[in-house]
């Protein structure tokens, strides 16, 4: 029995050569093919090995790949030998070829195990997530100018070499230390999967959450936004119409907003469950909220406010557009009222937050109206905490207004 990688080189001297696999059972002579083309100057058929240059570069990166995954193929050829002897009868190289081609299932390397991910997050509805996902892979497939790897190849140079990436870029520490968090899920779950040891890649580099800029505003500044003229410039008023309307409903998130239904609000209150955490929050409905609402006609569909317009698949393309369209809106709004930050959806949360602890209401009632699970420690003080609690904070913040 026999197996050796062989080489067989394009007859266009200019071109790559196919990598594939000699089997030899009986005298009996089978090619298995693979995916992997290298140079001729990058074989040394003397010894039936891809030759590694001392250098680093991105062709070095490529055939470390090329050389890790065909190592992984003949691995799981001699596999398939050993369950053919412990079966016990006479099997041919043709079974071993068979058996081989129907359990084939190439090596994950990094970029195609974070696809196989962000999929999962998507059958599963978990459509945000696999968006930041989705960022994470492409941001780092940037970073390495698109040449894949394996897992046994990410290690804590390679994630210090990253960070200093997205700090060249630009990228504030937060963000870069956003993506590291979830390369660092992706990679924990290959552990997990066998694809790779835990060699802790991300030991070096920085993965908490920095203190992020002011991103609060007054109660008087949300009074100048609420009275600011804007007669003849309705985009302008429906984009402050929608940052009142957050600030409102206790900080609501915008994608909440976006996807309250009509039947979430009944008898005086609004029922629903955060798009993040799925968590059930009540709010009673105030008479602002539906003065708001009295601006605009009732949405022809089954959702509440004027955010997504049609059901017909786009309904997710439609909010992010919405909301970046709101943003730029409120961009403006916000030099309009003479604001030294950025206005933006998310302020109106930020701003409730601290409105109500400006009202001396307690931190727990705070983070429970905020839906907050993330504190362990705080939920514990939260489970008590009844909804007419958190209304009558908010009610204390709107008399104000």
């Amino acid at each position: 029995m026999s197996v050796k990688l062989k080489f067989r080189a394009s007859t266009d001297a200019n071109k790559e050569g196919a990598l594939y696999f000699q089997v030899i059972h009986d005298r009996i002579v089978r090619q298995i093919p693979t995916s992997y083309h290298i140079f001729t100057s990058e074989w040394n058929e003397d010894v039936g090995r891809i030759i590694i240059p001392d250098v680093e570069s991105l062709r070095k990166d490529q055939l470390c790949l090329i050389k890790d995954k065909v190592t992984w193929l003949q691995c799981k050829i001699q596999g398939v030998i050993t369950t053919l002897e412990k079966n016990g009868g006479h099997y041919t190289t043709d079974d071993i070829v068979t058996m081989y081609q129907q359990a084939s299932n190439e090596c994950d390397s990094v970029f195609e195990f974070m696809r196989k991910q962000v999929e999962r997050l998507k059958k599963l509805n978990r459509i945000r997530t696999s968006e930041t996902y989705q960022a994470t892979l492409n941001s780092f497939m940037r970073f390495r100018e698109n040449v894949d790897l394996t897992f046994g190849r990410l290690d804590s140079d390679l994630m210090k070499l990253y960070e200093a990436h997205m700090k060249v870029k630009g990228l504030k520490r937060n963000t870069s230390s956003f993506y590291m968090r979830i390369l660092r899920t992706i990679y924990n779950k290959a552990v997990e999967e066998g694809l790779t040891g835990q060699n802790e890649p991300f030991k070096r580099v920085y993965t908490g959450i920095d203190k992020t800029e002011k991103r609060a505003i007054s109660l008087a500044d949300i009074k100048k936004i609420k009275e600011l003229d804007l007669t003849g410039n309705s985009s302008l008023d429906y984009a402050r119409d929608m940052f009142l309307m957050s600030f409102y409903l206790r900080g609501m998130p915008f994608v909440d907003m976006a996807y309250l239904k009509k039947k979430d609000l009944q008898n005086g209150f609004v029922r629903y469950s955060r798009q993040k955490t799925d968590q059930q929050l009540i709010i009673q409905w105030e008479t602002h909220m539906q003065s708001t609402m009295a601006k605009y006609p009732e949405n022809a569909i089954q959702y509440l406010l004027p955010i997504i317009s049609a059901e017909n698949g786009t309904e997710r393309k439609q909010y992010c557009r919405k909301g970046l369209f709101i943003n730029r809106k409120l961009k403006v709004i916000g030099k309009m009222v003479g604001l030294d930050i950025s206005l933006s959806m998310y302020v109106a949360r930020h701003s409730w937050a601290s409105a109500a602890r400006d009202k001396n209401v307690p931190l727990s009632v705070i983070s429970k109206a905020l839906g907050h699970d993330s504190e362990a420690t705080t939920q514990i003080y939260l489970s008590s905490i009844k909804t007419s609690v958190i209304d009558q904070a908010n009610d204390k913040i709107l008399k104000d207004l």
